[in-house]
This record gives structure tokens, sequence and C-alpha cells, in this order.
């Protein structure tokens, strides 16, 4: 069987497991159709004028950079992978090293990486001076850039390491590379979720266990009673860097940890602290980063054979100055692909992740059965967050990865009308 062809069968393989995957992981209807109809979304009955205003607000001008950022950093990585301008780079920055196949992908690879987060930097500066002027970042300078640093080393590092095993295989095993680097990129992705709250997450912030006292207890017994096993409930010193509200959940089997910010135990009260972490064993209690794992995993390996499919058209190789996939040459070329796959699957990224919180927002009130104090909740989340309570309802299907405010106001009426219990019958305590 011809490379093309077993590059075929991988796709369709991964492909089918990959939409079983999502089709029987992903909680599409959260909650089951409400007697009398569901209750339309509507900013305007919880929120006053002034707190939509101030939301969108920030919306209208940190949309320009966020997005300006995401398209020019794309442009330019088509540019230098669409044309021979990525080839010559390639081959012109590693001849100083003797121009051997590894420096050129080892030195060209991170050159071709620098100038595409080069191009995307002065947006993203531009977006930390919204986010500071409305209030959301209280960062030193210093440290942001810092952050951009880390974050660029440890994701530059990451490729890095994937291309040049990746060309070693297109090197030495042409015909089964890609299939053999779509079942190590799946791996990866598994391997890379478990270690995320091991190696990076701690790079940018610092985690001491929420202090004894009442709150600690009422988790702890939160998660008893949802009969998720939760051995300690971390906080994140996000204050250093932001005043936004949050909680989370990250890693799976002994790396899974409930992470609450320092700011969240500022400002919401505890009852309000009590429903985050509710949401949050939600998650943990569905499982939902492990499915979304190894989503991750199957969409990895269907991307690199479709990835490997692509760099193996003649015309698209000639376009990029490169004579094969195993040339260093397309190295620029294969930047393009990944980022133009990994755009277009980006909205189905988001459904997912759409529907996994609205389920673990019906885990939250199964589990509390307050949905007066869920609606506090979601509502103080999104003033001291600055969110847009009225999202553009096309950008939201693209770049919305949790149900807007509304929606999960709305979420929990519905809830309230199939549980039968008024609105007012539950106040927070």
């Amino acid at each position: 069987m011809s490379g093309q062809r077993i590059l075929v069968v991988c796709l369709a393989v991964t492909a089918a497991v990959l939409l079983v995957a999502l089709v029987v992981t992903t909680p599409w209807r959260p909650l089951p159709s409400v007697p009398g109809g569901a209750v339309h979304p509507d900013a305007a009955r919880d929120f006053s004028a002034a707190e939509i205003a101030r939301g969108q607000a920030l919306a209208r001008e940190a949309r320009p950079p966020a997005y300006l950022s995401m398209a020019a950093s794309l442009v330019v990585t088509l540019l230098l992978g669409l044309t021979p301008l990525g080839a010559r780079i390639v081959t012109g920055v590693a001849r100083p090293f003797g121009g051997g196949w590894v420096w050129q992908v080892v030195v060209g690879g991170l050159v071709l990486l620098l100038i595409g987060r080069a191009v995307a930097l002065p947006f993203d500066l531009r977006l930390e001076s919204v986010r500071r002027r409305h209030g959301l970042s209280v960062q030193a300078w210093g440290g942001w850039w810092l952050d951009a640093a880390k974050g660029f080393a440890m994701s530059a590092g990451v490729v890095l390491a994937v291309l040049v095993a990746l060309f070693a295989l297109l090197r030495h095993w042409p015909r089964a590379a890609w299939p053999i680097a779509a079942g190590a990129g799946a791996l990866l992705v598994v391997a890379m979720s478990f270690l995320y709250p091991l190696l990076v997450e701690p790079a940018f912030n610092r985690f001491h266990s929420m202090p004894d006292g009442e709150l600690r207890t009422s988790l702890l017994q939160l998660a008893e009673k949802d009969g998720v096993p939760v051995q300690d409930v971390l906080v994140a010193d996000a204050s250093r860097r932001t005043t936004a509200l949050n909680a989370y959940v990250s890693g799976f089997g002994s790396t899974r940890r409930i992470v609450v910010y320092d700011t969240t135990l500022r400002s919401a009260t505890p009852r309000e602290i009590e429903l985050v972490a509710a949401h949050e064993l939600g998650h943990a209690k569905r499982h939902d980063v492990l499915y979304g794992t190894l989503i991750g995993a199957a969409g990895a390996a269907a991307g690199l054979c479709l990835t490997g499919l692509l760099m193996g058209w003649r015309p698209l190789l000639r376009r990029a100055g490169a004579d094969a996939a195993a040339d260093p040459r397309a190295l620029a070329l294969l930047l393009a692909v990944v980022a133009v796959v990994a755009t277009l699957s980006g909205p189905v990224q988001m459904l997912v992740s759409r529907r996994m919180e609205a389920r673990a927002d019906v885990h939250a009130l199964d589990l509390t059965r307050d949905p007066d104090g869920f609606i506090a909740m979601q509502k103080r989340l999104a003033l001291a967050n600055r969110s847009n309570l009225t999202p553009n309802p096309v950008l939201q299907i693209l770049f919305g990865s949790h149900p807007a405010t509304a929606e999960r106001i709305a979420l929990a009426r519905d809830w309230a009308k199939l549980h039968g219990v008024p609105e007012g019958a539950t106040p927070p305590r």
C-alpha cells in the first residue's frame, strides 16, 4: 500500500474515532425540555444599562487587538509557508551552523516562531493596555514581559522537539512517518494534559492549600457529598496579575486539582464560592478534563494525518520552495498547514467546551439546589470580570469557550422551573 493510501486510511480511522468521541461524550442537552418553553436569555433583566454598557465598552476596545493578533500571526505564517520566503529563511539562518537538517529545523523553526510571535506582540501589548485601563490587569510590565517570555520558551521548546522528531521520522521512515506521528501526537496530548498542572501552572502562579476554616471544610464536605475524591483545594495567587474572579479544574488522575483564584476568595461570598466549587466538581465528576484530553488526542491524530496528506501535495511543496515533506525547507509550509487546521478546528472545540460548561452549571445546581445563589454568583463573576453581557452571536460561536452570562442565568431559571423551585425561594446562605 502506498504512503498516500496509508494516510487516507489513517485519516478515515482517526476522523471516525474523533466523530464518535464528539457525539458520545459531548453533553448536547444538559437540561431536558422545559414545560412551557425555555427562559429567553436577557441581560437587561439582571443587569443595569450602565453595567451592560461597561462590558460592551471593554469588548469594543479589546476585540480589535485580540483578533488582529491572531490574524497577523496567521497571515505571516501563511506568507512564509506558501511562498519560498520561509524556505530561504530556514536555509539561511542554519548556514552558519553548517546547514544540516537538524540545524535547519531547530534554528529555522525558532526563527519562524519568533517572527510569528513578533508580529502579534504589538497587538498583545495593546490588549494588555486595554485590560489595565479597565482595571482587569494589575501586573507590572516587567512581570508581563517575563510571563510572555516564559510562555514562548515553553511552547517553542515543545514545538521544536516535536519538529525534530517528525523530520527524523520523515527522513528515515517516509511511508510510515505520518501514521506514527499521529499516534505519537495523540500520546503527547494526553501526557501534556497530565503534566500541565505539575510543569506549566507553577511557572506562572504560586499555589497553596486553602487555609483551614469553615469555607475549606464546607468545600471538602461538598466534594464528599458529590462523591468526588478531592484531597485538597488550592488557591492561586492570581491577584498578582488580575482583578478577575475565576476557578478551574485541571489534570486528571493523580494530578487532578481544583484551583480557586485568591481574588475569588477575597471578593465572593462563601456561598458563591461553594457554587463555583460545585461547578468545578461537575467537571471533575464527569471527567471533563479526561474526555476533553481524549477528544484532543483524537483530533491531533486526525489533524496530523490530514497535514500529512497536504504535505504530500506537489503543487503546495513547489509553491513553498521544497522538494518533499522531509525537506527541511518545507518547515514553514508545515507550520502554515498546522495553523490552518488548528484555526478551522477552533469553533468545534469552542462548541464542545460550551456544552461541557453548561453541564457543569447543571451539576452545580443539582448539587446545591440553589438557583438564586447560582444567579447571584454569575452576576458577581460577570461584573468583576467586566464580561460582555451581550456578545456578538457570531463571535460567540467562533471564540466563546463558555455560554454567555445571560444564557447561564437563563439555564438556572430553567432548572428552577423543572424542579419546581420558585425564584426567591432559596436565598444565598
